[in-house]
């Protein structure tokens, strides 16, 4: 697979040198030249195929040229190992539950993914490699579960101090081994900011060698386009049009649907539905763009991002033409009330948990369904589980939800950590005294 860059001021790369480089050297972000459709024979009988089987399918008719088939489908057995059911809640609305990995969150598609096809391509070089990702909650648990004792990987994860919850954290401070955590006293963006300055820095590039495992790697994109294509795969024998709601922050997810839009997956609009960073909905209906800074903090934490890193490829997708986006993407926002409210309102309708993200995510295809007849049918995606975001559970339902046992245990374990003030220079010289 030959990647461009969105900035169009660096050379292309194949697929192995964009996962190690992560972004290109003129600061843009890697996007396929080109993006292949599947033959309608795949359309035509998705269904009876299971996810396992659609991921291949995905990933080999992308990089079938750098890894084979039968080494891409170790990886992807490896990797993409549990479930993503589409719930019913009611006769239009849907659930498509992406909270069945090993840390609860979506996010373990696109890192179990690059974990793997990284570790294949180190394997064959025999190279060490610096992971570098910031997070604003479930990128970190995701990223630190997937890389946990990879052999000649150091992950390093920032995330802002007392800006994710209790179980994010502990799922990123308390595995220690080749996994280190540091607080940057600012937002995500700052962290963000921190981690792109450090790709671009000559002196460290020349001493470490450096990557991402925030979705501005395209690694981690490609994977979560597999799980809206099982979602349309469960949802086809209803023979409506497809609505899908998506909770957005960086707009990594928003953009693996569009990547599957392209590669032939019938389905007729998406929802970005965010918080009151709305940064994409108040550029769909200005056609403006302004990025917040700092972003605002919300009970949907990661998704509190102003300056989401992925509407590069959003633009790119749809040519950087604004009505061309604009008849597949409808941008909605809520605030913190509405959000507690529509978790209220899905508990009590249909004996339903979500979590805050995933309400922003209802409330949108609620309010898309609303607008619209009875031809469409609509799945939101529910990006993490309810128990990650314990006290505001609590608080707004009332009453202590079930913990599921494996994210119980977490909250006994130690975090470990390091708290760095948001400068480039203390971050600089921490990454040369333990990078690898």
């Amino acid at each position: 697979m030959n990647l461009y860059s969105t900035n169009h001021l660096s050379e292309d790369v194949n697929f192995q040198e964009a996962i190690f480089r992560g972004l290109p050297p003129d600061n843009g972000l890697y996007m396929p030249s080109f993006i292949p459709t599947l033959p309608s024979t795949f359309w035509d009988s998705v269904e009876k195929l299971s996810l396992q089987e659609i991921a291949f399918e995905i990933s080999y008719t992308l990089l079938k040229e750098e890894i084979s088939a039968d080494d891409l489908k170790e990886i992807i057995e490896k990797s993409i190992d549990f479930a993503a059911p589409v719930i019913g809640i009611s006769e239009n609305i849907h659930c498509l539950e992406l909270f069945h990995g090993p840390s609860m969150a979506f996010k373990d598609f696109g890192a179990r993914f690059m974990a793997a096809v990284m570790s294949y391509f180190l394997k064959k070089s025999e190279k060490t490699i610096n992971i570098l990702v910031a997070t604003s909650g479930d990128t970190g648990g995701a990223v630190a579960q997937g890389f946990f004792e990879s052999n000649n990987i150091s992950v390093t994860i920032l995330y802002p101090e007392g800006k994710v919850s209790d179980i994010q954290e502990k799922q990123l401070t308390t595995l220690g081994k080749n996994i280190q955590a540091v607080e940057i006293d600012g937002t995500f963006d700052d962290c963000q900011a921190l981690v792109k300055k450090a790709f671009l820095d000559e002196d460290l590039r020349a001493n470490f060698n450096l990557a991402s495992a925030n979705s501005i790697n395209i690694a981690r994109l490609i994977p979560q386009s597999f799980y809206y294509v099982a979602a349309y795969a469960q949802m086809k024998r209803l023979g409506k049009k497809i609505v899908f709601s998506v909770p957005s922050g960086n707009f990594g997810n928003l953009t693996a649907g569009l990547l599957a839009m392209k590669m032939g997956m019938p389905v007729d609009t998406f929802i970005a539905a965010t918080n009151v960073n709305k940064v994409v909905p108040e550029y769909l209906e200005s056609g403006i763009y302004t990025p917040i800074s700092p972003s605002i903090s919300t009970i949907s934490n990661a998704m509190d991002v102003g300056n989401p890193s992925n509407f590069p490829r959003m633009s790119a997708i749809f040519n950087g033409e604004l009505n061309q986006m604009r008849e597949v993407v409808k941008g909605t926002f809520f605030d913190d009330n509405q959000t507690r409210e529509a978790v209220k309102e899905i508990y009590s309708k249909f004996e339903y948990l979500t979590c805050p993200h995933s309400a922003i995510a209802y409330l949108g295809l609620k309010e898309f369904l609303e607008e619209n007849n009875s031809e469409y049918v609509g799945v939101f995606l529910s990006t993490a589980h309810y128990a990650k975001f314990l006290p505001e559970m609590e608080s707004i339902l009332g009453f202590t939800p079930e913990i599921p046992e494996r994210l119980e245990v977490l909250l006994e374990k130690t975090k470990i950590s390091t708290k760095l003030k948001n400068d480039y220079q203390l971050f600089k010289a921490f990454l040369e005294e333990n990078l690898i």
